[in-house]
């Protein structure tokens, strides 16, 4: 009985079952090729999963091909009409590029293109300011319009504390009725009573440039770019709003103005959303509309993060999102394609591309 006992005991023990994890490791470098290539290949399995929601609804990629590329490359007026979308596009990621570089988060921008193109049409159909200023008094009506909107979430998130989110967010929907009050009430176009203002004279429309239907809202909108670009990357003004995206508790210790740099930055961003209002009324529509803000600023937000907040790269998605425009509108009228879905392209883009962002600043490590 001692020897099978022995025996036992000899015997090697029984290996053991180790189960692996995954766990989750803060990156503490990111070289700017990796950091690229992630976001590329967040950006690719968004446009994979859109192409297929597209062949799904019966878009075939022979199809898709033609709209996006041959069909918006190939003739003049097709790039026209992206250039045409692009301008108010630039406008609004300027308007939320400048609010989110202080994490001011504005989503509110539709609201103050409501108030930007109502101040505009009040100067347009009194017929304030001299003809040959009107352009210029409507465009910083506009700015006033936006800025004076956006006003009232900045006085509840700096006195309150209440989330400029919600506040700005619900500020749309009153921004929408008292527009809706005015186009069905005093505004009510005389001469065919529809929904919209009577039409601006051509004194108070954005003139051609001279090709095609393109007009001065797209020299506008890269101007605006262009300073932007410099007050935020070279101004002192920049300087600060990095302080204070990084680290506002700290930009504040060290002598930074944290609340009046936050201030200055939303008024800015309602301004330029007014602005955007401006140049889709006076630049597009020569007239305020019912619906004429309609997918510019959440659109808007989208291309400022896509953007990482960077003014030139605003102009480049801007371009991008503006061919998604067109080439959406031409998917609803000959595929009968539904509008949310060109909607539902945009939010999975965003997906991909926030899920790259995690990838950057992490990595993921398998663990016995």
């Amino acid at each position: 009985m001692a020897e099978p006992l022995a025996a036992l005991d000899a015997a090697p023990p029984a290996p053991s079952r180790q189960s692996s994890r995954m766990t989750v490791e803060i990156r503490q470098t990111s070289p700017a090729g990796q950091r690229i290539l992630i976001r590329g290949a967040g950006l690719l399995i968004g446009l994979a999963i859109s192409v297929a929601i597209l062949a799904w609804a019966g878009v075939g990629l022979g199809n898709l091909a033609n709209e996006f590329i041959y069909a918006i490359f190939s003739d003049s007026r097709s790039v026209a009409s992206v250039l045409v979308q692009m301008a108010p596009l630039l406008i609004a990621g300027l308007a939320a590029c400048v609010a989110f570089r202080v994490r001011f988060w504005n989503i509110g921008i539709e609201g103050q293109m409501i108030f930007g193109s109502i101040a505009a049409t009040l100067v347009a159909i009194t017929d304030f300011g001299p003809p040959a200023l009107r352009l210029v008094v409507m465009l910083m009506a506009a700015a006033l319009g936006g800025m004076g909107w956006i006003f009232v979430p900045v006085a509840l998130k700096l006195k309150l504390g209440i989330s400029e989110v919600v506040s700005t967010l619900l500020l749309n929907y009153v921004a929408l009725n008292f527009l809706l009050h005015l186009l069905y009430g005093s505004w009510q176009d005389p001469k065919s009573s529809f929904p919209h203002s009577e039409q601006y004279d051509a004194i108070e429309r954005l003139s051609p440039i001279g090709w095609e239907n393109v007009t001065l809202a797209l020299p506008l909108a890269l101007l605006l770019a262009l300073i932007l670009w410099w007050a935020l990357n070279i101004s002192r003004f920049g300087f600060f709003t990095r302080f204070v995206h990084a680290n506002p508790k700290m930009a504040k210790a060290i002598g930074i103005p944290v609340l009046g740099v936050t201030c200055a930055a939303a008024l800015l961003s309602g301004a330029l959303a007014g602005v955007a209002g401006f140049a889709i009324s006076a630049g597009i529509e020569y007239r305020m509309t019912q619906s004429f803000f309609f997918g510019y600023g959440f659109s808007g937000i989208l291309i400022a993060f896509l953007a990482r907040n960077n003014p030139i790269g605003v102009i480049v998605v801007a371009f991008f999102v503006a061919i998604l425009f067109v080439a959406g509108q031409s998917l609803q009228v000959f595929y009968q394609i539904p509008g949310a879905i060109v909607q539902l392209i945009q939010a999975i883009v965003v997906i991909s591309v926030a899920a790259a962002e995690f990838f950057i600043r992490h990595r993921l490590k398998w663990t016995k």
